[in-house]
């Protein structure tokens, strides 16, 4: 069974204030006393048709000692062990960025002191048989990879070498600052510069730097703020699809970097990606998570908070059933949806797909 969104107390007793509004309860206006039951008995839901969810915020939270801050990345292994990276908060007695739990959301360890301030996109790949980690770092602005232990296998900084158009496109390190990847089907690594200078790029496996894809613009073919990156292939061919937030929309783009096609439709400032079955799962920083089909037509969106002025409240004045900032997202293996935001003192919710 999955845990309770807080603990029991602390979920019912927030402020009256927050929920003295009545809430619309599938379609239905209830009182502040309705909806607290409500939020008890687990029917906060999300969604429409055939994606409604049940809403468990805070489902991950770590023990005493530990403390979220900006949550900002997530996945899952094969284990079904789920792993978060974040900032860390100024109570934690450790300061290891990376939090792991099990998948029942029991905590179970964590690790990446060096992660501290910077701790961003985390994701999984599978090589000769073995998980690993890649990891970007907006504080000392690398990428790195490790075991699934922490282990650093390596580490790049800033390719000062690359060029773009005739011209060197970093003059100094400081100039990169890399937020999330996605991987080749050949071995290669996209990365997006996301809070740099907005270029995309691609490494080789073990990281060296091999060519610029896209460079900084708002046409077909340029990026701004390329936040999330994700190696979409529902459609068979493989695509690299990078949330191009800073334009407001999703862009493809072949895997020899030739600009595809945009998505527009639902989106506001799209984060990341991740994909399973026909749906591209969208966390978007604008305070809702969407979903798309392999259409490109919007099938839902969840926990629609926006516009929101709660990313430095107290979590008591969180309101229950709404995003502030989605930052990352992924489908866990049980089928329901983790989302991580964008708040410094870290919020993790569980969207528990209804049948």
């Amino acid at each position: 069974m999955p845990r309770p969104t807080l603990p029991r107390r602390e979920f019912l007793g927030r402020s009256l204030g927050t929920l003295t509004a009545a809430v619309s309860l599938g379609g239905a206006a209830r009182s502040t006393n309705a909806f607290l039951a409500a939020l008890q008995a687990g029917e906060v839901t999300t969604g429409a048709g055939e994606e409604r969810y049940r809403v468990q915020h805070d489902w991950l939270m770590p023990p005493a000692g530990l403390a979220w801050g900006d949550t900002h990345g997530v996945c899952q292994d094969r284990a079904g062990d789920i792993y978060v990276s974040h900032t860390v908060g100024a109570d934690a007695t450790k300061d290891d960025a990376i939090y792991v739990f099990g998948s029942d959301g029991t905590f179970k360890r964590s690790f990446g002191p060096q992660f501290k301030g910077g701790g961003h996109g985390i994701d999984l790949r599978v090589e000769d048989g073995t998980e690993v980690l890649y990891h970007c770092d907006v504080n000392r602005r690398r990428v790195a990879k490790t075991g699934l232990d922490g282990t650093v296998m390596w580490e790049v900084a800033a390719p000062t070498e690359a060029t773009f158009k005739g011209g060197a496109i970093y003059d100094s390190p400081d100039a990169w600052n890399p937020t999330n990847v996605a991987f080749a089907p050949d071995g290669d690594l996209f990365v997006g510069d996301g809070y740099g200078r907005s270029y995309l790029l691609r490494f080789s496996k073990d990281g060296k730097f091999k060519s610029v894809v896209a460079g900084p613009g708002s046409a077909a073919g340029e990026v701004l703020q390329p936040h999330g990156l994700w190696l979409d292939d529902r459609g068979g061919e493989p695509l690299l699809a990078v949330a191009d937030r800073a334009n407001r929309r999703i862009q493809w783009f072949d895997l020899a970097g030739r600009h595809v096609r945009f998505q527009t439709e639902g989106m506001r400032q799209p984060c990341h990606f991740k994909t399973k079955g026909d749906l591209l799962l969208v966390p978007d920083l604008s305070s809702v998570v969407t979903l798309v089909d392999g259409k490109g037509h919007v099938v839902a969106q969840l926990g629609d908070g926006d516009p929101t002025s709660l990313r430095g409240a107290a979590r008591r004045d969180f309101i229950p059933g709404k995003f502030v900032h989605p930052h990352s997202a992924t489908f866990l293996a049980d089928g329901s949806i983790l989302v991580v935001e964008w708040v410094p003192i870290g919020r993790v919710t569980r969207l528990e797909k209804i049948a």
